[in-house]
């Protein structure tokens, strides 16, 4: 079956497919995060510790919109960064940001399991994202075009993710202001 799915998508290709990947992914969480916060914020907060229900307090108001702006910043820079790696070779912004893919399936997971209840974007993360990633570093690999050291190496550079992230949840509000009660 690799040999079938290594045949038909071109390295150059399956690198693109990040964007598609990326962005199925976060119309689950888009789609879904409003209506299931609305649901089940005052039970989860009501079970966590005093920091952690104050910073999840601030989501709980978090709307679709203004989840989708963070989500269409990192897209704008996922761009480029794709760009360079599927036609320029330059890996490590690429590399970065698919490694904090990977493990964020695992941060879904975990939620998941832990409240023992569907959370957005867990369907996606197992479905899309993990197979996406695990198939990504598998080629990458077997093809020469980067080894498992540099992948490990690149993780710094997923921290990109970090201020692009929050810089989107900051202009969200203003770009998507919360709807009055």
């Amino acid at each position: 079956m690799l040999d079938t799915l290594n045949a038909q998508i071109g390295s150059s290709a399956l690198i693109w497919l990040f964007l598609a990947a990326f962005i199925i992914h976060d119309f689950e969480e888009i789609i879904f995060m409003e209506g299931w916060t609305q649901k089940h914020g005052a039970w989860l907060i009501s079970r966590l510790p005093a920091p952690a229900a104050r910073i999840a307090g601030r989501y709980g108001r978090l709307t679709g919109s203004r989840f989708a702006v963070p989500v269409l910043f990192e897209f704008i820079a996922f761009v480029p960064i794709t760009f360079a790696a599927a036609e320029r070779q330059h890996y490590a912004f690429f590399l970065g940001i698919n490694a904090v893919m990977f493990i964020h399936v695992f941060t879904h997971l975990g939620h998941a399991i832990l409240l023992r209840r569907y959370t957005p974007g867990v369907v996606t993360a197992v479905l899309i994202a993990l197979p996406y990633s695990a198939y990504l570093f598998y080629r990458l690999t077997d093809e020469g075009l980067v080894s498992w050291k540099e992948i490990w190496m690149s993780l710094p550079y997923g921290a990109i993710l970090i201020p692009l992230v929050g810089f989107g949840y900051l202009a969200g509000k203003y770009l998507a202001p919360a709807r009055e009660a």
